[in-house]
């Protein structure tokens, strides 16, 4: 006889701050069938974002297990990303389902390894109500993430002494949580909350970034991180920040105009790696050298140039070459995942790169046209 009953259907988050956006994802999975919640431990939190969750483990279960929707809840098992796969294996769902910027390469195949239909929903508010987030929420904070665009490594000593060249970085409003070691200067960002908890503080940006690539790297740092992550946070809009072997740099250009940043904004499509492991070392089997290092800052300097005419064709190819230079100089950039996710991509992109230092975070896409489950992002205008 056939089997009438309904399909079990397996979710995975942290889901703190319950929100209005977290019951909505709920009605909408569970609409597939009976509603599983695999939650994130208090452990997994902090691993991943760096702080710990404003509710515990239990309250956090105690609050989705009352939900209508739901059908059971349960605290993973696990740890990182993947936290629910023992549980994913002993409940055997039928259908996984995220939102989009939970997708990741690594739960779709998890589920396509085991028959398990994935799907992806876009994140839309219950008809009537304000669009919530729990980084909307919390974001009393506003202190921004970056992006670096192209040149990244120009602003290491170790690179630009072989040839002066520009790092682009653009500084983005924090309406994504990006977990800790995706390349987005998170860490950075963590000291910039020390400092200065929720806001950044008036005045010069070029004397505020210096701040904050000085307590960034107190005396006695051994591996300096590079000043391009405090001048992208500090900076509103596109930065261009010109080195000459020297870990500041010689000038920084600001550019504000509002349709170079709906360009930018436009062109971006983040696709999630994941957190690079705790022993990634980009730092081994280097191969760095004036021609190398001049790939990259020519690179840098097209890309910034794109920007200006808004020409979408060459900034695309500009920042593929960008990639290209680096990983030619930092080849532990890429991993496996990595190069997967670029063939996946490549017949759709006009051109790519990795957040950070790579070995994990985002592939970074500049694109004519929308990239499914891909990540938008807002940049960062100056205040008023």
């Amino acid at each position: 006889m056939p089997d009438n009953s309904p399909k079990k259907v397996m979710v995975s988050g942290c889901f703190d701050l319950l929100h209005s956006g977290h019951i909505a994802f709920f009605k909408e999975a569970a609409r597939f069938g009976d509603l599983y919640v695999a939650l994130g431990s208090d452990q997994t939190v902090y691993e991943l974002k760096g702080r710990p969750p404003v509710n515990s483990e239990d309250e956090r279960l105690f609050m989705i297990k009352a939900v209508g929707d739901v059908k059971d809840a349960f605290i993973s098992r696990g740890s990182g990303l993947l936290d629910f796969e023992d549980d994913f294996m002993r409940l055997r769902p039928d259908v996984f389902v995220v939102n989009a910027d939970g997708h990741l390469p690594a739960k779709q195949q998890l589920c396509e390894a085991h028959g398990v239909e994935y799907v992806v929903l876009e994140r839309e508010p219950h008809a009537g109500l304000t669009p919530r987030s729990s980084t909307a929420l919390r974001t009393l904070n506003r202190i921004p993430f970056r992006i670096d665009l192209a040149g990244g490594w120009l602003d290491q000593p170790f690179v630009s002494k072989h040839h002066p060249g520009a790092v682009i970085t653009l500084s983005i409003e924090p309406t994504i949580e990006f977990n800790e070691r995706s390349g987005m200067a998170s860490s950075t960002r963590n000291v910039a909350i020390e400092l200065w908890e929720s806001r950044l503080p008036a005045g010069d940006p070029h004397k505020i970034a210096k701040i904050l690539f000085a307590c960034d790297n107190p005396p006695g740092t051994t591996e300096i991180s590079g000043s391009q992550d405090a001048i992208g946070i500090v900076f509103p809009g596109l930065a261009r920040a010109d080195y000459e072997g020297a870990y500041w740099p010689a000038r920084i250009t600001s550019l504000q105009d509002e349709e170079a940043l709906r360009f930018v904004e436009q062109a971006l499509y983040l696709v999630a790696i994941g957190p690079r492991e705790d022993d990634f070392g980009v730092l081994s089997d280097t191969r760095i050298d004036r021609e190398r290092a001049r790939a990259l800052a020519h690179a840098a300097s097209d890309a910034w140039t794109a920007i200006l005419a808004r020409d979408l064709a060459t900034f695309g190819a500009a920042v593929r070459r960008s990639y290209e230079a680096q990983i030619a100089m930092f080849p532990k950039m890429v991993t496996p995942q990595v190069e997967a996710l670029i063939a996946q991509h490549r017949d759709r992109a006009l051109g790519w790169k990795l957040s950070g230092a790579g070995g994990g975070g985002y592939l970074i896409l500049v694109a004519e046209r929308p990239i499914p489950n891909a990540v938008r992002i807002v940049a960062r205008r100056a205040s008023d």
